[in-house]
């Protein structure tokens, strides 16, 4: 079709003509062009703010996808959901303080089975459950001790005797708990080599970045078959979630100026999160040019034979999975929902009915939780409650297509199409026990290595990138487990030798069984 190109004396005067009921030959051919052109506008300008939104989360982070923000709502609107709880006091009980030193104070003056100094005839008995205070103390994150030894000098021979610093250390010393915090504040929270530095010199505690990397790197040389006996472990999972995030590797961005079009030059880190049927899970994450779909097919391939096919979670994107590996696939939940929390403003009603309905889904799912069933009680429980929700909306969904009530090229379109195309595998939890509704689990793992980019900004090699992928995967793992992943990692340094020797009994769950 030929574009109709008109002045602005040809438009008025066809306002003039449409007003007067006079309309010419060719005048129904204009104004139906200019109505598709103002459709197609619209459709751009809802676009381009969609994609400014979702740039703006990406910069300056996204704001909670939760139901009473999305809506706006200020409180639920569904009558199902339970009352919120409300908000505690803030403090920690002495009990959760499982990393402090303890201390055990007497009574001054009284002893157990002493008469009691207010009346005559009573005795005094030790209570099992004593009084606590607890006090905080500041200092840097890597403390130090100068040994000042003596030194005698014989004023025949001069012979100079010196004393022997505990240990019989010389030089600078580096003990397992100093090499362990370096690497969990770099590659647990984030903390730049330099920044620490820094902190440590304004301290008086001067620890050079480069330092911090030598021992870091000389760590993992100590206990590396733990982190390869993990990814084995892994591999067993009954489910196993999976996804990506952008990273930066120097020496790969370096290799990309020689690669042609056809060659890949993209940069992820995959984190994979397995969950054992005993309550055990374990996180992983690999940095490199592979794909989660690859990694993940290298993680099948250490999966014992026999074993049956376990449940995996991820978004729809093929690159996510692994063709010659069977898995029981399902697909993201949230990850659905979000393309329509993306229209909330350009079809508030539509949007909300579909938000209404997957809480009414996701709150019978908490009541599973809570109520710690098995994976088969669930998906009873879900067939039970969820099945019909879920139908009906199914049945929104098409209705919405089949009647054209929707655009299909708008954003609400395309979330109502993906979310039909993928229904089979967004719907797993009704027919896979133990499937779960969503991948959030991932996405919080993921957290890790975010946190890691954005303050450290990339790994200067593939190596760096293993031993961070190392450092990560077992400080999360241990955080999984509730853990201390500082006293975990002490454990290994110093039991190295017998770590290679069976590095299966030297897991964040049964290490302090075998520790020396």
């Amino acid at each position: 079709m030929e574009p109709i190109r008109l002045t602005v004396d040809e438009i008025d005067a066809l306002v003039e003509r449409a007003e007067s009921g006079s309309l010419q030959e060719g005048d129904a051919d204009t104004i139906r062009a200019m109505a598709d052109a103002v459709k197609t506008l619209s459709q751009a300008v809802n676009d381009k703010a969609v994609s400014i939104k979702k740039l703006l989360a990406m910069v300056f982070g996204a704001k909670t996808e939760k139901k009473k923000n999305v809506l706006k709502t200020g409180a639920s609107r569904s009558r199902n959901q339970d009352k919120p709880a409300s908000k505690g006091h803030g403090r920690k009980s002495s009990d959760e303080f499982t990393g402090a030193d303890k201390a055990s104070i007497t009574h001054e003056s009284l002893n157990h089975k002493d008469p009691c100094p207010l009346c005559p005839k009573g005795i005094v008995y030790r209570q099992k459950q004593p009084g606590r205070v607890i006090c905080f103390t500041g200092h840097a994150p890597i403390q130090a001790t100068v040994y000042e030894l003596e030194k005698l000098r014989c004023n025949l021979c001069g012979k100079v005797f010196t004393a022997q610093a505990p240990g019989n250390k010389t030089g600078r010393h580096y003990d397992a708990s100093a090499m362990a915090m370096m690497a969990i504040f770099r590659y647990g929270y984030g903390f730049p080599w330099n920044r620490l530095e820094q902190l440590q010199a304004d301290m008086g505690i001067p620890l050079a970045a480069t330092t911090q990397w030598d021992k870091a790197e000389a760590a993992a040389d100590l206990i590396h078959p733990v982190f390869r006996e993990l990814a084995h472990q892994a591999a067993q999972g009954d489910i196993i979630h999976n996804d990506d995030t952008t990273m930066k590797i120097l020496s790969l961005i370096g290799e990309n100026k020689g690669r042609t079009a056809k060659d890949r030059t993209g940069i992820f880190t995959t984190g994979i999160l397995s969950r054992i049927s005993d309550g055990r899970q374990i996180a992983l994450f690999c940095t490199g040019r592979n794909h989660a779909g690859e990694n993940i097919a290298e993680l099948y391939g250490k999966r014992d034979a026999g074993r049956p096919p376990p449940v995996q979670m991820c978004d729809a994107l093929s690159r996510n999975t692994a063709d010659e590996f069977k898995a029981i696939v399902c697909n993201c939940l949230t990850h659905a929902r979000r393309g329509f929390v993306d229209e909330i403003e350009n079809f508030p009603e539509e949007v909300t009915y579909v938000i209404e309905a997957l809480a009414q889904v996701y709150h019978i799912d908490a009541k599973a939780k809570k109520r710690a069933m098995t994976p088969e009680q669930r998906l009873s429980y879900h067939k039970e409650h969820s099945k019909a929700l879920m139908t009906v909306l199914k049945s929104w969904l098409d209705r919405q297509v089949g009647d054209h009530l929707v655009e299909p090229n708008s954003g609400l379109g395309k979330a109502i199409m993906y979310m039909i195309n993928h229904w089979p595998k967004l719907t797993q939890f009704l027919k896979v026990p133990g499937a779960p509704l969503d991948n959030n689990a991932c996405e919080r793992i993921l957290k890790r290595c975010i946190q890691h980019r954005k303050n450290s900004l990339f790994y200067r090699t593939e190596h760096g990138a293993f031993i961070g992928d190392m450092f990560m995967s077992l400080i999360h793992t241990c955080a999984l487990n509730h853990v201390n992943p500082l006293h975990y990692l002490i454990t290994l340094l110093e039991n190295s030798s017998p770590l290679f020797k069976d590095p299966s009994i030297w897991l964040p769950w049964n290490y302090k069984l075998n520790a020396f």
